[in-house]
């Protein structure tokens, strides 16, 4: 089979692909992953503030080249489009960094998705923060100062992109920050990675009760920090070794078992699938050792709720029902993922339901065929869906959405076996 490079469309139409299964029902492979996009975008974040540092193995996704090109920017206009974590964390930096003036926008459905609590917390930190147009959402304009007070309070029940904006900038403040965290906090190993790379890079904090300290620190060592390889995108390659014969086996390349990212829960989640998790030197084997010993699931993904498309995913393919809970930040992410879910899901024949929080899945023996699968723009969408193609075929639109966060998914996705051909 020949293989088949996926390029962008030159002329403004979107890519849909057709997958089908493999040949093979035996499945091996071995992938080298790029580097986190949430590692990236923190080390490039605090680069900025400390030069002395450098950064190998960065991600190679429109997020972190979007986030690099705005850090570079000290005056005018800076657009990130669809990158939410780029948002959040250049809010912070550009409220913190004296002298600098810039319009911060986003794509359109950047500018639905709420920054008021995040903005709040850096105007009584004392910056100069307005909005372009709707009270509350992008586009910012930010004039850069001295934040001169050391102490602010968030709700902990919100997305952790807002907490971590925060955390990167307050070393470099003149006091460092007492953060307060009001309620339940969620995602917390995203904050511990953002606390971990402070760590490393010298930093002094603390993490006790619902307040993180951190203190002020004016020049790093000279260090070079090597970006672990993404987890996220590593959930998928878990889904099609679950969807796969007993005996297939996909090797990741660079992993480390004590990582700082928090869907590395994905190798203690996917044991209920049947898949067995071997750790080596720098990367992870992926085996399916039985089949899943379940007819149903039920997860609270507050602290990785980017897993939850694949794991309902794997799930409809597997015939197991599940109840995913702790997914109150998904409606706000590129999509609401929650919605989106919904629909192709019961595309497929699925039925679903969802609250503000959650997703109950009764799956289905009979998957519909060749359905077209919709992405919305969200990169997830399109990864998640990839893997049912072991079961059913179906076409992926706007499939060139995956560059946000994993360019090579289709290229490395062929190495599995899997067919894929433009429609």
């Amino acid at each position: 089979m020949d293989a088949y490079l996926v390029v962008p469309k030159t002329n403004g139409l979107t890519l849909k692909l057709h997958l089908s299964k493999p040949d093979k029902d035996l499945l091996n492979a071995n992938i080298r992953i790029t580097g986190s996009k949430s590692e990236t975008n923190r080390l490039l974040l605090l680069q900025s503030l400390y030069p002395d540092i450098t950064v190998a193995n960065c991600s190679n996704s429109d997020d972190a080249q979007v986030m690099q090109k705005g850090l570079e920017i000290a005056a005018g206009e800076v657009d990130i489009h669809h990158a939410g974590t780029a948002m959040r964390f250049l809010t912070s930096y550009f409220a913190s960094a004296e002298g600098k003036s810039v319009v911060l926008t986003g794509s359109k459905r950047m500018k639905e998705r709420p920054i008021k609590v995040l903005v709040e917390a850096l105007r009584n930190l004392g910056a100069t923060i307005d909005y372009a147009e709707k009270e509350g959402y992008p586009p910012l304009v930010i004039s850069g100062r001295r934040l001169e007070a050391d102490e602010v309070s968030l709700p902990a029940d919100i997305s952790s992109q807002y907490i971590s904006s925060l955390l990167l900038i307050a070393p470099s403040l003149p006091k460092g920050l007492k953060l307060k965290l009001i309620g339940k906090i969620t995602s917390v190993p995203y904050i511990n990675m953002t606390l971990g790379l402070l760590n490393d890079l010298g930093v002094k904090t603390s993490f006790n009760g619902n307040t993180i300290t951190v203190n002020p620190m004016e020049k790093a060592a000279v260090k070079t920090f090597v970006v672990e390889s993404d987890w996220s995108a590593a959930s998928y390659y878990y889904s099609v070794v679950a969807m796969g014969a007993i005996g297939s086996e996909v090797s990741l390349t660079a992993y480390k078992r004590d990582s700082l990212q928090g869907d590395s829960i994905l190798a203690e989640i996917y044991k209920a699938f049947g898949v067995e998790t071997l750790f080596l030197d720098h990367s992870v084997v992926l085996k399916k050792i039985a089949d899943n010993g379940s007819k149903s699931l039920t997860l609270d993904l507050a602290n990785a709720p980017d897993i939850a498309q694949t794991i309902a995913v794997t799930c409809l393919g597997l015939n197991m029902d599940c109840h995913l809970t702790g997914l109150h930040t998904l409606p706000i992410k590129e999509t609401d993922r929650l919605a989106a879910m919904k629909a192709e899901l019961e595309k497929l024949g699925a039925a679903v339901t969802t609250t503000h929080e959650s997703l109950t899945l009764t799956a289905t023996k009979n998957l519909d065929q060749n359905k077209s699968i919709d992405t919305y723009n969200d990169h997830r969408m399109a990864m998640a869906f990839a893997p049912l193609a072991l079961k059913v075929d179906l076409d992926i639109n706007d499939a060139m959405v995956v560059s946000k966060s994993y360019p090579d998914f289709w290229k490395d996705l062929k190495k599995v076996g899997f067919s894929i051909t433009e429609v």
